[in-house]
């Protein structure tokens, strides 16, 4: 019986690298589902995705690669896309992206599992339960931040999570968490930044007159909201909008990015390439 995986790798780019995967590929009877390649002029280096079916276990397909890795001195990682990635949700008082991810993993249109979420205040406990998720309030203060910090890394640990979600998750990571979790933990934040930090952004930028408005969501380092970004999503405005509109329009684009990244991210369509990524999206 036949399952399907995806491949994905980065090396310096070469000449024959498509067809050392596609000739490795068909020598083991594999069929090739989607196939997306990109060479970056400036760093010299090559990535590609590779979605296929096989008849092999993910095992043997790994030791085949290991023999083409060391050959063009690759990088790469080989999924099963039965496994569904495992993510534990932050969030802090906010509700909409997290709702939204509760939505589209109920409804089918995200391919992860919520396996719990904590936060550090009780309100959206009710929220979370409805859909039958686990909710850990973990309280922090300046104080208690290093003990909170460690208590939500066990529980990455506890549910085997692959992915962290901070769906408008208002606390500083330290640095040693960025680090943990370094390429597995995603973040929204609207795109005004570096302009307009802090309180109310909206009404800040209300009152410079914005004409257009977004979310950015980005793998988290020790760079406070300077990740990698993973996608934007952007709207135009104008100045019959109030500052409530403004924050309306802001939460459904926070949605919006949010969601795609994760699904990307799921979906292993996301690749590093230094402080950028290079995204192959269906």
């Amino acid at each position: 019986m036949s399952a399907e995986y995806v491949l994905t790798l980065s090396c310096p780019d070469r000449p024959g690298v498509v067809a050392a995967v596609s000739g490795l590929l068909a020598g083991k009877g594999c069929n090739i589902i989607e196939s997306q390649q990109f060479g970056d002029p400036v760093e010299e280096r090559f990535f590609m995705r590779v979605q296929f079916s096989s008849g092999h276990a993910v095992d043997e397909l790994q030791a085949a690669f290991a023999a083409l890795a060391s050959e063009f001195a690759m990088e790469f990682q080989l999924f099963d896309l039965a496994v569904r990635t495992r993510a534990l949700v932050l969030v802090s008082r906010f509700d909409h992206c997290l709702n939204d991810l509760l939505y589209r993993v109920r409804s089918g249109l995200l391919p992860i599992e919520i396996v719990g979420v904590a936060s550090n205040h009780p309100d959206l406990r009710p929220l979370t339960q409805s859909y039958g998720v686990d909710y850990h309030h973990l309280p922090v203060t300046p104080d208690t931040k290093p003990r909170q910090e460690a208590e939500i890394l066990t529980l990455v640990d506890h549910y085997q999570a692959d992915l962290v979600v901070l769906a408008r998750y208002m606390q500083v990571l330290s640095q040693e968490m960025c680090a943990k979790l370094a390429g597995r933990m995603i973040n929204i934040h609207h795109s005004f930044l570096p302009s307009f930090k802090g309180a109310k952004p909206y009404h800040q930028a209300y009152s410079r007159g914005v004409k257009l408005i977004g979310a950015t969501a980005h793998y988290v380092t020790p760079d406070l909201d300077e990740g990698p970004i993973i996608e934007q999503e952007v709207a135009r405005v104008n100045h019959t909008h109030s500052p409530e509109d403004l924050a309306a329009i802001g939460r459904d684009l926070e949605c919006q990015a949010l969601a795609r990244a994760v699904r990307w991210h799921a979906e292993h369509r996301v690749l590093l390439d230094g402080h950028k990524t290079v995204i192959f999206p269906r």
